[in-house]
């Protein structure tokens, strides 16, 4: 918050972004004191963290809005775009990362673990351009970009306009996870007591389900948390390829106008939420992993009781 807050300062004056070419003196010395911009830095510092400590995220620049009021409003497109694109990058790195793992000295299982190495080679607005020259300009089967007027009171044109985003995104994060599976599904397919449950008599499937699902997917949990962030951070990145109405389209434009309460709002809010999806991440693993809950207690000596 404190390095955001100096550096915006820093790099640019948004006072040049409000007035016309030409402007004189007096006009700048008008829209600095409007803006508040003309004060000293500390001054300006102690009443942003008198805003934040109300819960207030101040008001842009730009357009005079409070920035919370904005930002939730801008979550009605990121938090579905999301949460669908994260929906299916588990949906395709499941499968495609647990047959890499389970057949991986056969051509498709190599063939599915280059899949996934490829897919996070490639970046995601590159792939959203190959989608809509393929998909929306070619085979004019989906929108090209945009977002209904009517927002969410029309939810199969809301849907159909996040199609694209959500198939651009999950492609790049699901290969990006898929390696994480495979790694995993790897690690457990190599311990002891996967051995010793198929020597006593059980079928691989059984064994897998009752001893390897459980501790496979531990160390999955703290991945998918920084995956659904990474979603996140994606999405607003891809909004701006399909012109949606997004967080990441208010961030762009405040950068633009070098709207600081803004760009704070956007950046402070994201950083709470991936704050607070490794927080959750780290509750879910204590829950899953009974070893995490186990207190260890030592004796004089020094050694484990």
């Amino acid at each position: 918050m404190t390095v955001l807050f100096v550096v915006l300062r820093v790099l640019g004056n948004p006072v040049y972004a409000l007035i016309s070419v030409g402007a004189t003196d007096a006009e700048v010395a008008a829209a600095a004191a409007r803006l508040g911009v003309d004060r000293p830095l500390y001054e300006q510092f102690a009443d942003y963290i008198l805003q934040l400590l109300r819960l207030d995220l101040g008001t842009s620049f730009t357009s005079n809005l409070p920035v919370g009021d904005e930002i939730l409003r801008r979550m009605n497109v990121t938090v579905p775009l999301t949460l669908l694109a994260f929906a299916l990058s588990v949906a395709i790195a499941l499968p495609v990362g647990f047959i890499a793992a389970w057949r991986s000295r056969t051509w498709y299982g190599t063939a599915f673990s280059a899949f996934a190495q490829l897919g996070v080679a490639v970046p995601a607005f590159w792939v959203g351009i190959i989608l809509i020259a393929v998909l929306a300009l070619n085979a004019r089967i989906l929108p090209a970009g945009g977002f209904p007027r009517s927002d969410w009171a029309d939810p199969a044109a809301a849907l159909t306009s996040l199609t694209l985003p959500v198939v651009t995104i999950a492609l790049v994060a699901g290969s990006d996870l898929a390696r994480y599976v495979r790694s995993a599904t790897l690690d457990v397919l190599g311990q002891q007591y996967m051995r010793a449950a198929r020597a006593y008599g059980q079928s691989f499937s059984t064994a897998l389900w009752r001893h390897g699902l459980r501790n496979g997917v531990v160390p999955v949990i703290s991945i998918l948390a920084i995956q659904l962030s990474t979603t996140f951070v994606g999405a607003v990145i891809v909004e701006r390829v399909f012109a949606l109405p997004g967080l990441g389209d208010m961030l762009l434009v405040a950068i633009k106008e070098q709207d600081f309460p803004s760009v704070q709002g956007i950046v402070l809010f994201s950083t709470a939420l991936v704050l607070s999806l490794g927080f959750a991440a780290d509750v879910v693993q204590r829950i899953l992993d009974p070893r995490l809950r186990r207190s260890l207690h030592v004796d004089s000596a020094g050694q484990p009781a």
